[in-house]
């Protein structure tokens, strides 16, 4: 079982946090999820970086405010500033030395940006690595649901009214007998090709748990969002991104841009995938993390030759892979 901890932020919202692999291990990967989503849509990358890596890597995953088992927040917090805020926040307190590898799913790789920009030196000692997976650095620029431009920008319109209103009902949830009729345009919206039960199943029960504010409050803060500039600063840090064909939500231009701010990152896009490539194809974002994390690790075991060469151990020292 995961180590948990509930994190209390300077203005009383409460952070679940879980936690597997030592805290002194020579890497942390820290998964944040999409927006009203939780960290439960990150299960099978947690799995997979356990079986693989052991005690070499600890995986950390959080529930955003108002998400998932974190605590709600009052509306002019519910930005992505704020969660920028959060994740240095989560990192001070989880994983306060040694290289992090960030990896983000939609709201998570806006939040990732958001905490690039807003705490550049923070980012810059911490960070080693970076995934992006079904994101956008560009709001809702290439937003058009799969359909005609004319249709989508009347789709526009009612969300974000809708979102307006929903935000003002505060830390209310969705009715789960709504979310169950619901379920075929969760799917349409979110999956691609093919979807498995337990996942439109999963991403429902999470949904419920979000408050109809941070479903309707984060919903500005996300169309306004401009990061590409940020991440043409980042210089040349091992990263990759990923996007379903798909995508109705941000298609592949999406991931194209941030490839192009951020020459570093290797670009995977996969045929017939939707929005939820964590739980549509694992495997793929797997191998995505693999490569990051590979590089992070093998520039470790660098640094600590070179160190033991001069008669310095580091901290944290990687063991070899074999």
């Amino acid at each position: 079982m995961p180590d948990q901890l509930e994190l209390r932020l300077p203005d009383g919202v409460r952070l679940h946090v879980e936690m597997s692999g030592p805290p002194d291990a020579p890497v942390t990967v820290l998964l944040l999820h999409g927006w009203t989503l939780d960290g439960r849509s990150w299960h099978r990358q947690v799995a997979e970086l356990r079986d693989r890596y052991g005690d070499r890597v600890r995986v950390v995953a959080y529930d955003a405010r108002g998400h998932g088992r974190s605590s709600c927040m009052a509306l002019p917090a519910a930005t992505l500033a704020q969660l920028g805020d959060d994740l240095a926040a989560v990192l001070d307190a989880v994983a306060p030395d040694g290289p992090v590898v960030l990896a983000g799913h939609s709201l998570g790789g806006m939040t990732i940006m958001e905490y690039a920009h807003r705490h550049r030196k923070h980012f810059a000692a911490r960070v080693a690595g970076l995934l992006f997976v079904s994101t956008t650095a560009e709001g809702h620029t290439h937003t058009a649901y799969g359909l005609s431009p004319r249709i989508a920008r009347l789709i526009r319109l009612a969300e974000t009214t809708g979102a307006g209103v929903l935000a003002r009902c505060g830390t209310w949830r969705p009715p789960r007998a709504l979310l169950r009729a619901l379920r075929p345009s969760i799917r349409w919206v979110l999956f691609g090709d093919r979807c498995d039960p337990a996942d439109i199943r999963l991403v429902t029960s999470a949904v419920a748990r979000a408050s109809l504010r941070s479903i309707g409050g984060f919903r500005p803060s996300i169309g306004a969002h401009h990061r590409l500039d940020t991440l043409a600063e980042l210089g040349r840090l091992p990263a990759a991104a990923l996007v379903g064909d798909r995508d109705r939500l941000t298609p592949p231009p999406c991931a194209r841009s941030i490839a192009a701010a951020l020459p570093t990152t290797e670009l995977t896009v996969c045929p017939g995938a939707g929005h939820m490539l964590v739980m549509e194809r694992p495997e793929e974002v797997n191998a995505a993390l693999h490569g990051v994390l590979g590089q992070v690790l093998a520039d470790r075991r660098r640094t600590a030759r070179r160190a033991a060469a001069s008669g310095a151990a580091p901290r944290h020292a990687v063991p070899s892979s074999g």
